[in-house]
């Protein structure tokens, strides 16, 4: 086995465990976390929020971590964060101590999600790293299609502590040594041959409107997509599905996330990602709006789910892809970074505004309703910032493009 395809097999499997235990199970439990500790919907989803935060903001220093030192230790170092925080969560009893241990596994995520894989896949396939990245939001795109079901099946035998803690020694005994099994990094990075002369530097492209458009558009939809997460199966109950029956429509979620970045790899291989962005950004507020108007009908949902799963997986290609035809590829990772600071914020805001909108509101179709408006907003966003765009002198190698 090549050390590329072992690299993307370890993580694939410790993305989806990670994904699942640290994010994803929340949706399911946050109810009886709620019941148990005597909390209202706002307190347990602030706590969630805070969590990303948390994760946000320690993700650059944990990024240059894994630059200077790879991604073996580190996220190693994160699994054993992950337990700690999930066995922590399982036996907390006050509210400090529920926040406590969201603030262990906000660090945790930064130390063992998507921004650490990444950088760890950088640093052992220099050569090709763009389409292992690829590869890997494929495989790690059935998280919660694997634990939305899989962490009801539990809890309803074990109880929320007790599937969390089982979620804290899955961590110990499966992606501790599975990290460790990554072994060295490849010796150095070498620089892109075909890199554009003059592409912009990160001063020009945050002076430049197509910059904070973009931001905007890209933290809209990732709002939309945290407030989902973890809102999703709550509302679909509201609605009036059963629990099983909202947890079973809203699996189709992660299949059709990568069933889009398939079809991006497919279908529109040979696409610029400026036009696969209008199809991505159309698709999230036609969803929606069927969701609102029609959210009692399980086909509705059906429907909106689809829409929603693959505008999800594509996006997360697109966020990569489009700064980079955009600004050009010299200084993409300080473009990138920059962009995604108002995303973090909105990543944080979105769990804990979409309980507020649930507790406050009369009826179940006001979170969709919402959620509408806000992207038709980052619809209308990036359509201003595609046309605003600066043009680069020289496009990305057609190889290069694919491989993203």
């Amino acid at each position: 086995m090549s050390a590329a395809r072992r690299t993307i097999g370890i993580l694939a499997v410790t993305q989806i465990v990670s994904w699942g235990a640290l994010y994803y199970a929340f949706a399911v439990l946050a109810p009886n976390i709620q019941r148990d500790l005597g909390i209202n919907a706002e307190t347990a989803f602030a706590a969630f929020s805070w969590s990303l935060l948390v994760a946000g903001i320690t993700a650059t220093p944990i990024g240059a971590l894994v630059d200077r030192h790879g991604g073996r230790y580190v996220m190693a170092a994160g699994s054993v964060v992950c337990a700690a925080g999930l066995a922590w969560l399982s036996r907390c009893t006050t509210t400090l101590s529920y926040f406590g241990a969201w603030t262990v596994i906000g660090l945790a995520m930064a130390l063992t999600l998507y921004e650490a894989a990444f950088a760890t896949i950088n640093r052992k396939v220099p050569i090709g790293a763009p389409r292992a990245i690829s590869t890997l939001t494929l495989f790690a795109g059935f998280a919660s299609t694997i634990f939305w079901p899989l962490t009801l099946a539990i809890a309803s035998r074990l109880g929320w502590r007790d599937t969390y803690l089982a979620y804290a020694l899955l961590q110990l005994a499966l992606c501790l040594p599975l990290h460790l099994w990554l072994g060295r990094d490849a010796p150095h990075l070498p620089a892109a041959p075909d890199a554009p002369r003059d592409s912009h530097t990160l001063g020009e492209a945050v002076r430049h409107p197509a910059f904070w458009k973009l931001a905007l558009a890209f933290s809209a939809n990732v709002f939309i997509f945290s407030a989902l997460a973890v809102h999703l199966i709550p509302l679909l109950q509201t609605l009036g599905h059963t629990a099983g029956t909202a947890v079973l429509l809203a699996a189709l979620v992660g299949p059709m996330q990568v069933a889009g970045r398939i079809g991006e790899r497919t279908l529109a291989k040979d696409a610029a990602p400026q036009l696969v962005g209008r199809f991505v950004f159309a698709t999230l507020p036609f969803g929606l709006l069927v969701l609102a108007l029609l959210g009692t009908q399980a086909w509705a949902v059906v429907v909106f789910c689809l829409l929603y799963g693959m505008s999800n997986g594509v996006l997360t290609i697109i966020k990569g892809t489009l700064p980079r035809a955009m600004f050009g590829p010299r200084h993409y990772g300080a473009i990138m970074g920059a962009l995604a600071a108002p995303s973090l914020l909105a990543k944080a805001a979105g769990p804990l505004v979409g309980a507020a909108i649930l507790s406050a509101a009369s009826g179940p179709m006001m979170l969709p309703l919402g959620l509408f408006v806000c992207a038709l907003a980052s619809l209308l966003l990036y359509l201003s910032a595609i046309r605003a765009a600066p043009a680069p002198a020289r496009q990305d190698a057609p190889d290069e493009r694919k491989a993203a």
